[in-house]
């Protein structure tokens, strides 16, 4: 039986269920467990979570004497009766989020970035081991990212790309759920669609977790024999999300077909276009996109913008071409973080997507082409119908080499 108490009433012995409120606001990845270390009781009530739900059948109740079971088939009173929980983990959240610009939603994207990210650590380290992956925790991870994405649609999609090659592996989760949710509601899917499709993006590469670390890693190129053991990392996942006992069919559907491709040239089954599902094939778009725009063991990673441009080669025999239109739809032609050049030969870096047009995001001016010199930065809006300036074209920052080109669009220090 679950029971909702206040934090000031846990103590040791008590089985925690669940914490109530925001992941981010107490420290234990794992939402399920026995408080039995005192210096775990402390942590709970110096978080800033107020209440919690606590399963009486597997730990102590509050009512119950220091030192005695829980009895699951006593009859509880009427007080307790009151106190018990009945929810739905599914169900959206209650509070509408308000939509924000990229430059209020970044710091906050930045804590929930690296508060994703060491989640999803522990969960696949977990998974490593041969332990279960606790789907509930990575809903409500899902959840503070989507609740970001609907903040602001490119804030942490952005801040997301910008992981070194050690942060890859679990760092591209937490990017692909927030690309899968902003794709997802591009294409008007429903709220428990979007959800799905979060938590299949956190969950698809799993699998990795049954390939060893070294070949992961590898700087080189990979033997056949190594690129083998990659290649298996959709069965794996699936098998470890089965046995972990989730059903969530979007989940299962994308940890296993991510890497099909339309032409039937994928893998792991060589299905072609019909036959992947729509959810598949957003999880082969942001697969693709994260990984190409990431820096790599063996690779830079891409421009934002040459990025689209380059799948948008890819786009026959690789993707959905309808899922792809909705995808650069989502992120912008010029996606935030791109080096462009607008007509007056000045430089800038998308800062910003307009809801008026593609072509015509929020950029901060910095450098000029003509003198070779940078000048004050200064925001512009391309959209306004006062701006007489449009993009030309974009820019490759490696021909430029400009050191704090991150940290122009981002306005967050290098460590983010």
């Amino acid at each position: 039986m679950l029971k909702k108490i206040r934090v000031e009433d846990v103590r040791l012995g008590m089985h925690i269920k669940e914490f109530c409120g925001s992941w981010m606001d107490h420290p234990f990845w794992r939402g399920q467990f026995v408080v039995s270390d005192p210096a775990d009781l402390d942590k709970i009530l110096s978080s800033k979570v107020r209440e919690v739900l606590i399963d009486v059948s597997l730990g102590l109740d509050v009512a119950s004497p220091i030192g005695a079971a829980a009895n699951p088939s006593a009859t509880p009173d009427a007080e307790a009766m009151a106190d018990v929980v009945m929810y739905d983990r599914h169900a959206p959240p209650a509070a509408v989020q308000q939509k924000v610009s990229s430059s209020k939603e970044f710091a906050r994207a930045a804590a929930i970035c690296r508060q994703a990210t060491s989640a999803v650590t522990s969960m696949f380290q977990e998974a490593r081991m041969g332990r279960s992956v606790d789907t509930h925790v990575a809903r409500q991870v899902v959840q503070e990212i989507s609740d970001s994405v609907s903040r602001n649609g490119t804030a942490l999609i952005s801040l997301a790309r910008l992981k070194t090659a050690d942060e890859y592996t679990y760092m591209h989760s937490v990017a692909v759920c927030a690309l899968m949710v902003s794709l997802a509601r591009q294409l008007k899917l429903d709220d428990a669609d979007t959800r799905s499709a979060g938590l299949a993006g956190l969950l698809h590469d799993v699998g990795k977790m049954a390939v060893p670390m070294d070949v992961l890693n590898k700087p080189g190129k990979l033997t056949d024999e190594e690129f083998g053991l990659v290649k298996r990392h959709p069965q794996e996942g699936w098998r470890i999300l089965t046995a972990s006992g989730t059903q969530d069919a979007g989940a299962l559907d994308v940890c296993l077909h991510h890497h099909e491709k339309t032409s039937g040239t994928g893998y792991p089954k060589g299905l072609k276009d019909a036959q992947i599902s729509r959810i598949a094939k957003m999880g082969a778009v942001c697969d693709v996109y994260d990984a190409i725009t990431s820096n790599r063991p063996y690779k830079q990673g891409w421009d934002p913008a040459q990025s689209l441009k380059q799948m948008a080669s890819w786009v026959s025999g690789h993707f959905d071409p309808q899922v792809f239109q909705a995808f650069v739809s989502s992120l912008g032609i010029y996606p935030t973080g791109s080096l462009v050049l607008l007509d007056n030969q000045k430089l800038a870096v998308v800062t910003d997507q307009s809801s008026e047009s593609l072509l015509k995001p929020m950029v901060k001016v910095f450098f000029s082409v003509r003198s070779g010199q940078r000048i004050p930065p200064e925001t512009i809006n391309l959209a306004s119908p006062t701006c007489r300036q449009k993009i030309i074209g974009r820019e490759d920052p490696d021909k430029w080499k400009f050191p704090d080109l991150d940290e122009l669009w981002s306005g967050l220090p290098p460590s983010r």
